[in-house]
């Protein structure tokens, strides 16, 4: 049967973004989606390893902004339709593994051969309820899993030897920045499981939607079962992916300019482990963007070219998914009194400190707080006729006109 969709991935961010989410969230919920359907029935073949489309995407927010567990719950709610598509346990334990994996042992014929696989997708709408990361073993098999091993062997005093073959993992899950700092060492950030993860970091509603079934299309049923008829198509498909020349071409150049970059910025903690893993990242998403729209399983241009923007896209707010591991509450009262003024643009002196008052009740702590805002040039201060207002670097002031600007060697009060 033919696709329904030129583009699943399009298609679906369009039916998706009826939510207060950010489109590039719906995307990822997608990403993974196809990745679920997709299992490891599909690979690229480096000879010495090989890549499969598993992914870790993790969105990351403050709670109750983005709807993140909904957007999760949308992709879910049409992989659950597929079938041969297994998911794993809501909690995940050593125990709970063997036995999902278990029973989501099978085999697949390829070219005359049969391949076995065991693929789990697993979804929580709270990582912290899905991973321990106190858990070692269970974070090394993550990895393992992740970097494609084909065998995973534990051995136990209670149970002998637990044995899986050819183990695939695909996790879609949720996280406050508030958890990650509490759960995730600093030790942790930028190697081993957190480089191998897709954070999706969101903070700001796209649109505001107080009733979503207002802004359900005509024709929604039908569109769902579109969706889910082409998830069906793409989970048949098999075999191993293959490069185009300009791809391969494309990607040598990127590569090199990336690592000559990377090398600049190799003090940035987070740049270490997941600059080795870019590559990875990177073709295993563009496999799925080739899956997305058609059954040639063909890596071209612009399969790599989008795959590399999306996690560029990303990129650039992955501080903010760490910011606040290793920091004190004074340090991040500080930030989100910044922020504040950010997002006002200009804010009236005393309603600044009302603001931050119930952290800062000392008006010396304040006034240290400000200062410091002041001397890095993110804020400033400014003389009214109306009264003093502190304004973002950059930001008219949208007041009666200044008399003066407070420098950072002005005292403040």
């Amino acid at each position: 049967m033919s696709r329904q969709f030129s583009d699943w991935i399009q298609a679906y961010v369009k039916y998706a973004s009826v939510t207060e989410a950010p489109k590039r969230m719906h995307f990822w919920a997608g990403v993974g989606a196809i990745a679920g359907c997709l299992r490891r029935q599909v690979w690229i073949d480096m000879k010495r390893f090989q890549w499969t489309p598993s992914f870790y995407i993790i969105f990351v927010g403050p709670p109750g902004i983005i709807a993140k567990s909904t957007t999760i719950d949308i992709a879910a709610d049409l992989l659950r339709e597929v079938p041969g598509v297994k998911f794993g346990p809501n909690s995940i334990t050593w125990q709970a593994l063997v036995t999902a994996f278990a029973n989501a042992s099978e085999s697949f014929e390829y070219n005359g051969e049969w391949h076995p696989m065991s693929p789990l997708t697993l979804v929580a709408s709270e990582l912290g309820s899905l991973l321990n990361l106190q858990d070692k073993d269970m974070v090394n098999l993550l990895i393992e899993m992740w970097d494609g091993k084909r065998k995973y062997e534990k051995i136990t005093k209670m149970s002998g030897n637990d044995t899986i073959e050819a183990p695939w993992i695909n996790i879609q899950a949720a996280t406050t920045p508030h958890w990650i700092a509490d759960n995730m060492p600093q030790a942790m950030i930028g190697g081993g499981l957190s480089s191998r993860c897709i954070f999706i970091y969101g903070d700001t509603k796209d649109r505001y939607v107080a009733f979503v079934d207002e802004h359900i299309a005509h024709g929604d049923a039908a569109t769902r079962e579109k969706l889910i008829h082409d998830l069906e198509e793409i989970s048949l498909l098999k075999g191993p992916f293959t490069i185009s020349e300009p791809a391969r071409a494309w990607e040598r150049e990127r590569y090199e300019k990336y690592w000559k970059d990377a090398i600049l910025r190799m003090d940035d903690q987070m740049l270490e482990g997941y600059a080795a893993r870019k590559q990875t990242h990177l073709f295993k998403l563009a496999m799925v963007l080739c899956a997305s729209r058609g059954d040639d399983l063909s890596i071209g241009v612009d399969d790599l070219r989008l795959a590399n923007q999306m996690l560029q896209d990303i990129e650039g707010d992955m501080h903010r998914v760490f910011s606040r591991i290793g920091r004190s509450e004074d340090s991040m009262q500080a930030e989100r009194f910044i922020e504040f003024i950010r997002r006002k643009g200009s804010v009236p002196y005393a309603e600044a400190y009302r603001m931050i008052h119930s952290y800062f009740p000392d008006f010396r702590d304040f006034e240290g707080v400000l200062q410091g805002a002041l001397n890095s040039g993110q804020v400033l201060l400014s003389a009214t006729a109306s009264g003093m207002y502190i304004q973002a670097a950059g930001h008219p002031l949208e007041t009666p006109a200044a008399s003066k600007i407070v420098t950072p060697d002005t005292p403040i009060s």
